[in-house]
């Protein structure tokens, strides 16, 4: 930047900021840096170097160094899964997962195309009640009747999923159950082997050498603050997606267990201080065949389209918070210090970052927050770890999961995307003048890197909102052209 650059009559940070960036050596690197993350909202700062060399003669094929940055450090998107911290990365999780799930349904990423024609079912477990809740109940022809509480609610009303009645509300049966729903899952996979073991009059050491059960699932928050499943199960042979299941597998065979296992699945939970709780699912499951080739009326696109979307939802849906409740000076043990502790200067001894009761969200909302803090400090619950996980209701389980021999995986997916961009990067030296190694020339990479920070500067904020600008003015536009195609289709 000029030294005789006078910038003080600007009165916004943020635009001087950006006046400086504008005059800094190579701009038009900042400028790509920012537009490569796509919009990501907090990026990660990192500083460093890497070098590949030759390994036989050792001339350096390839090097790079933050210190050649115009701002001395290298931006790389967040990959938060979660759309309500990072829209950009979390459209690129729900693509990766998209692709995921219907590699299982119909082939493609190294699955082959045959496993469309195995025995497969997109199947939803919610969760028990734990009192009743404001809802928008129907008949079974779809038409709709008053709640409980006598009123027709509107699909964005604030009472629905709240409780008729709070004070009778079972919030730590609700919260234990939130907390142990992975478990639950875990417990009903093994019920569904044993029971289709059972249904088909064969041990499951035999089951095994002739079939595979696999499946894909993501969690996702109902709107009284409890989890519930969506999952693809699928049958396959012995070796998983690339064989096919005997012929006696078929989907009636696979209902017929999974309505099983569910009735047999149940965690017991041991209290003296609150009693014994018994974690189950609830009454209503849903499970629908997924035809084969999409001739039916669940397709494999449709299916993968929901678990994509469910897949970067998190409990923020439900109305709560999406950043811990304990505090980060003292992590969440309320003393600082050495041999002699004191009381934390931020939380005063609560271990909270911030009051609960002064949460801007929903009574109910907030009573299960304030439930999960309270049960943390139980010794039997003293592994949920539940002040950890009480902003998002005690919920301790991965919100997307599947069986290894579903399809492909995330880091496979991207491993080919970082292979693209190195192929694009060495196709880009070879332009410019730089020899290409050879097919039998063997690399040794070396590399050091640190963490910084996080976000961005003010000048480069302005930059990214631009980038999101144009990518959601793109986006609306491909949206207005398919819509008037179908439309004239």
């Amino acid at each position: 930047m000029p030294r005789n650059l006078d910038l003080r009559h600007v009165i916004s940070p943020a635009v001087r900021d950006l006046i400086e960036l504008a005059n800094l050596q190579d701009f038009d690197r900042t400028r790509e840096q920012i537009t490569r993350l796509r919009g990501c909202a907090r990026p990660v700062n990192l500083t460093g170097w890497t070098e590949t060399r030759n390994a036989e003669t050792g001339a350096v094929v390839r090097s790079y160094s933050t210190a050649d940055e115009p701002t001395g450090r290298l931006l790389t998107a967040c990959g938060s899964r979660r759309a309500s911290r990072c829209p950009a990365c979390s459209r690129t999780y729900a693509a990766d997962t998209f692709h995921l799930v219907r590699a299982g349904l119909c082939g493609g990423k190294n699955v082959p195309e045959t496993v469309r024609t195995h025995p497969r079912v997109f199947l939803t477990l919610t969760a028990f009640s734990f009192g009743p809740v404001h809802n928008r109940p129907t008949t079974n022809t779809g038409k709709p009747y008053p709640c409980r509480c006598g009123q027709h609610h509107g699909e964005d009303a604030p009472a629905l999923g709240t409780p008729l009645d709070p004070k009778t509300y079972d919030y730590t049966g609700a919260v234990l159950w939130n907390a142990h729903a992975g478990a639950l899952w875990a417990r009903f996979t093994l019920n569904l082997r044993r029971a289709l073991a059972a249904h088909l009059h064969m041990t499951q050491k035999a089951m095994k050498e002739v079939l595979r059960v696999s499946f894909a699932k993501v969690a996702e928050y109902q709107q009284r603050g409890l989890v519930h499943f969506h999952a693809v199960v699928r049958f396959d042979g012995p070796d998983g997606h690339t064989s096919a299941p005997p012929a006696f597998a078929t989907v009636a065979v696979l209902n017929e267990a999974i309505g099983t296992a569910v009735e047999a699945t149940a965690l017991t939970v041991v209290s003296d201080t609150v009693g014994d709780r018994e974690i189950r699912w609830g009454r209503k499951f849903d499970v629908r065949e997924i035809a084969a080739l999409g001739d039916g009326e669940l397709t494999d696109a449709a299916v993968a389209g929901y678990v994509a979307k469910y897949a970067t939802k998190s409990a923020e849906d439900s109305g709560t918070v999406d950043r811990t409740m304990v505090c980060r000076t003292c992590s969440g043990r309320g003393t600082v210090g050495g041999t002699i502790r004191d009381l934390c200067p931020d939380c005063h001894g609560t271990r909270q970052a911030e009051p609960i009761k002064n949460l801007r969200v929903q009574s109910h909302v907030r009573q299960m927050i304030r439930t999960a803090w309270a049960l943390r400090g139980l010794p039997e619950f003293e592994d949920l770890k539940l002040c950890k996980w009480a902003h998002i209701l005690g919920f301790r389980g991965h919100f997307s999961t599947k069986s290894r021999a579903y399809s492909t995986t995330l880091g496979a997916l991207r491993d080919v995307r970082r292979a693209w961009r190195t192929a694009q990067a060495e196709a880009a030296r070879v332009r410019a003048g730089h020899p290409a190694p050879g097919p039998d020339t063997v690399l040794v990479t070396e590399s050091s890197w640190a963490y910084l920070a996080s976000g961005y500067r003010p000048g480069e904020e302005l930059l990214a909102n631009q980038t999101r600008h144009e990518i959601n003015q793109t986006r609306a536009e491909k949206a207005r052209v398919k819509t008037e195609g179908e439309v004239w289709a």
